[in-house]
């Protein structure tokens, strides 16, 4: 057992992972996003409030396409972090027993984000 040859580098990118740990690290990952994009987020809040110029001003920003897709990105972040802590505090709470049930939910998780995404982005585009 000792003599048997071990990889020198873990390859991450052969590695399958399960939706579970996907929609884990996504989770993480709109948790990054939405801290980054925070102080932006005042900063629109501030200028929409300070005055009616600020606001016409913010409003001609926002007509360009790659604000809006930026946005579309943290509206995406929002509302995949919001319902994959939802998914948490589930198991937490033990609602969710088994693999079947966390995959399930993994897959809610998903349809979930990606619907009210496309739901809320149509309505605000």
């Amino acid at each position: 057992m000792l003599n048997q040859k071990r990889p020198k580098h873990l390859a991450l990118h052969l590695i399958k992972l399960p939706l579970p740990g996907f929609v884990s690290i996504l989770h993480r990952f709109s948790g990054l996003i939405l801290f980054l994009a925070l102080p932006l987020l005042l900063l629109m809040l501030q200028y929409s409030l300070h005055s009616s110029d600020t606001y016409t001003q913010l409003q001609e920003v926002f007509a360009n396409p790659l604000a809006k897709l930026m946005m579309l990105g943290v509206l995406w972040s929002f509302l995949h972090h919001f319902c994959a802590g939802l998914r948490y505090l589930a198991i937490d709470l033990q609602f969710v027993n088994n693999l079947a049930q966390a995959r399930s939910s993994s897959k809610m998780v998903m349809v979930a984000s990606l619907l009210l995404t496309v739901l809320i982005g149509i309505k605000l585009w």
